[in-house]
């Protein structure tokens, strides 16, 4: 049961754990589980109850468009966790609907900052913007696979931050409940918001710290 493993790991992981990850780690994880059945004579139904649950429980997110438009919008899968051509094709669209236009928002600004004078020729600044289709056209035939690279396309990058903020799973969460009893235990109890939140802070970012 190793895939299971390795994907409830990357799924609940702290770091590098943005909700894009979802969907490549389960459609992987299926291609895996239908690779390690093979050889199998005697824990083939345990292998197909776990496939099971993983359709019953993940198989109606698969056709999210956000779920797709988040997985894409990470340079390390973009477009290459899955075959299935209308899947990227739900996504894609969705991107292009939701991504917002540079030029808009500079033309904007430039209407509620400049003068009148300065207003004739805004137009000028703002057709140099690279418009959002061009950027996320730009995006997707790019071969780089680190998160810089978002920093090159604003608009992708301002989409990418804002489906890929949640957490796929809630062990993050959980871990910082369970340390948050730690500190306030009830020989504790009379700690302060402030003081109970600044040893909460120390205790989770310990790591970060030499003491050497």
């Amino acid at each position: 049961m190793s895939p299971v493993a390795q994907a409830t790991n990357v799924l609940q992981a702290e770091a590098n754990a943005m909700m894009g990850w979802l969907l490549p780690t389960i459609n992987l994880l299926t291609v895996k589980l239908d690779r390690v059945k093979l050889p199998l004579k005697y824990c083939k139904p345990l292998v197909d109850a776990l496939q099971v649950g993983i359709k019953n429980r993940f198989g109606h997110m698969s056709g999210d468009p956000e779920l797709i438009a988040a997985a894409i919008l990470l340079p390390k899968f973009r477009t290459a966790w899955t075959k299935d051509e209308s899947t990227i094709k739900t996504g894609i669209d969705y991107m292009r609907q939701h991504i917002e236009e540079p030029s808009l928002q500079l033309a904007d600004a430039n209407r509620s900052s400049s003068s009148d004078d300065d207003d004739f020729f805004s137009a000028l600044q703002s057709s140099q913007a690279q418009d959002g289709a061009k950027q996320l056209d730009g995006y997707l035939a790019c071969s780089a696979d680190h998160m810089d690279l978002l920093k090159s396309f604003p608009a992708v990058c301002k989409l990418s931050v804002k489906l890929n903020t949640p957490l796929p799973a809630s062990a993050a969460c959980e871990r910082l409940f369970s340390i948050a009893g730690l500190v306030f235990s009830p020989r504790r109890a009379r700690l302060n918001s402030r003081n109970f939140e600044n040893q909460l802070l120390l205790k989770m970012n310990r790591h970060l710290f030499s003491f050497s």
